[in-house]
């Protein structure tokens, strides 16, 4: 009993204040994170800018895949709350300055509920939100936001050629770019070389899942075929029904392809496979390059590796 006390205290002096647990998709990083909050009273806050949406959840492998639930702000697996998880409609889009408003209010909620706030996901502009902050852009008018993104579902390449020539943005990031040049008559680039304000301070603990690539090939290759028989093509249907963006994710265009008889399921399959290696390889470049981890798990996490961080050990 006595040596029980003693190693309690020393896992409980080794706990800080929040975490944040990221790493390339499949690496195991949520499970990882639902262990360690089991283990430290955690509250789980999402920072993957896909798994944000409902709708999706088999699509984008949220933990909450399979969960009913009636309050996407009162979910709870095995007693652990989880936040900002299919908290937004596949219609509506949002900016990390917004992502980073969300994050806050989580993170504050957590620490008054005496909780440990946990960051999970791989998103790299929400992880560097969170850890670096954002330039202060002022709001942004409904008007605007409408007006850019009405430029840019109309003619892409005319939203495009209003922004500096030296960037590619996807269509999410175009249209942030265009509401807030409408707004302030500023490109985001200038806005985005100013002083950063609203981190998390002190800095989360920064934990890297990192597997070697072949497992992690393989770990994609296995999991891909069984999201397309929990939901997945269910919610392709949806997407197509409503009109909804079919590039939202990794998936939903190989899977609407798929519902319109454009591939097969083995394509679709193998198509879903490659696209989510190509994002694996982009994930773990950036954190190669910008993610200074305090701590990397080079495989896929275990309990142990858990006692490992809590007695501030090197894995």
């Amino acid at each position: 009993m006595l040596k029980f006390s003693i190693l309690t205290s020393i896992i409980h002096g080794m706990i800080h204040k929040s975490y944040i647990i990221t790493g390339p998709t499949a690496s195991g990083k949520s499970n990882f994170a639902h262990m360690l909050a089991r283990r430290i009273n955690g509250v789980i806050i999402n920072c993957d800018s896909v798994q944000i949406y409902r709708g999706i959840e088999s699509i984008s492998a949220s933990p909450l895949t399979g969960i009913d639930y009636n309050d996407p702000n009162q979910i709870e697996i095995d007693g652990i709350p989880y936040k900002l998880f299919s908290i937004l409609p596949l219609s509506e889009q949002i900016s990390v300055a917004d992502y980073l408003e969300m994050a806050r209010r989580e993170y504050s909620a957590a620490l008054a509920t005496n909780r440990v706030p946990i960051f999970v996901g791989g998103t790299g502009y929400y992880i560097n939100a969170i850890i670096n902050g954002i330039s202060s852009i002022p709001p942004v008018s409904p008007e605007n936001r409408k007006r850019a993104r009405d430029l840019v579902a109309q003619d892409i390449n005319a939203a495009r050629a209003l922004l500096p020539t030296n960037i590619t943005l996807d269509p999410q990031r175009t249209a942030r770019a265009l509401e807030v040049l409408f707004e302030t008559n500023r490109h985001l680039v200038d806005w985005q070389n100013e002083p950063k304000c609203g981190a998390i301070e002190p800095t989360p603990y920064r934990i890297l899942v990192n597997p070697p690539r072949d497992i992690l090939l393989n770990r994609i290759a296995q999991r891909i075929p069984e999201m397309l028989n929990m939901g997945a093509i269910d919610e392709a249907k949806n997407i197509i029904s409503a009109g909804f963006d079919e590039t939202r994710a990794i998936g939903t265009a190989q899977l609407c392809q798929m519902l319109r008889a454009e591939i097969n399921i083995d394509e679709c399959t193998e198509n879903w496979i490659t696209k989510t290696n190509q994002y694996a390889k982009r994930q773990r470049t950036w954190f190669r390059t910008q993610y200074a981890a305090d701590i990397e798990i080079p495989h896929v996490p275990t309990d142990d590796d858990i006692n490992m961080i809590l007695l501030n050990k090197k894995i």
